[in-house]
């Protein structure tokens, strides 16, 4: 990877890597290492077996999603068009409640696995963002923001010629340079590990994130942080380049949600992680937003 440096959006403020990765050496990321079960140099969420052991963590945000959607959408047969849709695993998780399911991805394995289970799937550079040429009542787009060369442009083309009136984008990206992350690569010597072109190539925080979206028309819904994974990190558990702490890192993480859903406390849960939201802590940023 060629020399960059990171510059702020003129409009929104978010982070943007300068000079953009060539066309070439995105694709390339994407065909040899993005969707590698195996992938020493990270922790990849979109890997089918990371999906498939971490089944019960990722429905749980699934359902809080859901609910969410139906709260604000009063209709039957919701069709949801997954923009960066990976394995299907959240296609699969919506298809049980009667939702009408489409999927764009970069990866043909994960797209034929898609279609063997019966989406409305199709490989796509994600430049063509809509190759189905109907409307939707949600978009999700998780973990994918941060990869695209032009975030605006897209998030401008979903509202205008993708969502239905009043429909959902739902977006979930990670929450870099928050204090906590700057602070545990200061205290454990680290480079800042999170700048990983041509993998990400857009930096957001809770702010510039908001600001996007309400600049582009919509208006936000609900903004949560995920668990600021980070302050491991300040507590001596340098994760970072670590996978198997990593993973215990993870374990915990998962056990404390547990903990508060199945005691009945995950109103609680939502109102720490809409308060870490508010303070730009938490790991990731998940914020949904309506259109009109």
């Amino acid at each position: 990877m060629k020399d960059y440096n990171l510059k702020p959006d003129s409009e929104y403020g978010f982070l943007q890597i300068d000079p953009t990765p060539s066309k070439d050496e995105i694709a390339a990321y994407y065909a040899e290492e993005f969707y590698a079960s195996e992938n020493p140099a990270q922790v990849n969420d979109s890997s089918l077996d990371v999906q498939e052991r971490d089944k019960q963590f990722y429905d749980s945000w699934r359902t809080d999603i859901r609910l969410i959607i139906e709260s604000e959408i009063k209709k039957d047969n919701i069709s949801i068009y997954d923009f960066g849709c990976g394995w299907c695993e959240s296609l699969t998780y919506f298809n049980q409640f009667g939702y009408e399911c489409f999927g764009i991805d970069t990866a043909p394995e994960a797209i034929e696995h898609g279609k063997n289970k019966g989406f409305n799937v199709e490989v796509s550079d994600l430049v063509d963002i809509n190759p189905f040429e109907r409307r939707f009542d949600v978009v999700m787009m998780q973990n994918v923001l941060e990869h695209l060369a032009s975030p605006k442009e897209t998030v401008k083309k979903i509202y205008n010629d993708v969502l239905a009136y009043g429909g959902l984008l739902i977006i979930d990206v990670p929450n870099e340079f928050n204090i906590f992350q700057t602070v545990g690569c200061e205290v454990n010597n680290l480079s800042e590990w999170w700048v990983a072109p041509p993998a990400h190539l857009n930096y957001f925080s809770v702010s510039t994130l908001r600001a996007l979206l309400i600049g582009e028309g919509f208006s936000i819904v609900e903004e949560l942080a995920s668990f600021p994974l980070e302050m491991f990190l300040l507590m001596g558990d340098n994760y970072v380049g670590n996978p198997e702490l990593g993973r215990v890192c993870h374990v915990k993480r998962m056990q404390f949600e547990d903990s508060l859903r199945k005691t009945g406390k995950t109103a609680v849960l939502h109102e720490l992680y809409r308060n870490f939201a508010k303070q730009n802590l938490g790991r990731q940023i998940l914020m949904i937003a309506k259109k009109g």
